[in-house]
């Protein structure tokens, strides 16, 4: 029974964070400003659940700021996200040997 009422919010806020926009902003958003900050929220959520993960998920400081110095120059120089994944991975390891 639990589970089943736990369902049951989760899907009911899903639909609500959902449902709201639609019927608060019915005309289309004009102000530049405002539009600019909608369009920038998934990028900026993204980091912020991505970054602090990055530094802790190798247990080291040093070899989680070398393998993201490696996969932002890669990410840079617009090689493929394989590539840069595959690379920042590598130089993770390689300094976590040393």
């Amino acid at each position: 029974m639990k589970v089943a009422l736990y369902i049951f919010v989760m899907a009911l806020i899903t639909y609500l964070i959902r449902m709201i926009p639609f019927t608060l902003f019915r005309k289309k958003i004009k102000s530049r400003f405002f539009r600019s900050f909608l369009y920038y929220i998934p990028f900026t959520v993204l980091a912020a659940m991505t970054i602090p993960e990055i530094f802790y998920s190798t247990g080291e400081i040093l070899t989680a700021a070398v393998g993201t110095a490696v996969a932002v120059t890669l990410a840079y120089c617009n090689l493929p996200l394989i590539v840069v994944a595959l690379a920042a991975a590598a130089a993770a390891f390689v300094c976590g040997l040393f």
